[in-house]
């Protein structure tokens, strides 16, 4: 049994000027259901929600650009969230993402281990994810490509 839970980012720059614009309305007139869809899976464990604790965190913007929007969530392991990403409705999303998302050109998710219980603040998943970014893959962060097994409790205590 694991003493760790994953963390993830991913962001998204959106074709449209805000999360307002109409080429965005299919997405958003969604986003309830998906994000309902999430916390029903099993391995959810927490999801970042904005400041008035509505049902999505599309109002925050820590990179200061309103066509990025951030996800933050917290999984009980890489299959659980997997599973809640690829073979849900959520997977119909992925699948037509072009139709309201840019390509990126650099990483957009990040995926770190933490101790069970704990909760990543929004500044240290983007900081997660920059690191990502800046150094590519490793046992601090990586990516759905590069995967890194929980840490081994006995390991963690020798620190």
């Amino acid at each position: 049994m694991s003493h760790y839970h994953l963390a993830e980012i991913n962001i998204a720059k959106m074709k449209g000027v805000d999360i307002n614009d109409p080429i965005m309305k299919e997405f958003v007139d969604n986003l309830d259901a998906v994000n309902t869809l999430a916390e029903e899976s099993e391995g959810f464990v927490w999801r970042l929600k904005d400041e008035t604790d509505s049902y999505n965190a599309t109002s925050l913007n820590p990179y200061n650009d309103e066509q990025i929007i951030i996800n933050v969530s917290v999984w009980e392991s890489i299959e659980t969230l997997e599973h809640y990403m690829y073979k849900t409705f959520h997977s119909e999303f992925l699948r037509r993402r072009k139709e309201w998302f840019q390509k990126f050109g650099k990483a957009h998710t990040a995926m770190w281990w933490i101790p069970k219980g704990e909760i990543p603040s929004m500044v240290e998943a983007v900081e997660k994810l920059d690191y990502l970014q800046k150094n590519g893959p490793s046992e601090l962060v990586f990516d759905l490509r590069n995967k890194y097994p929980a840490p081994n409790k006995d390991k963690t205590k020798a620190k």
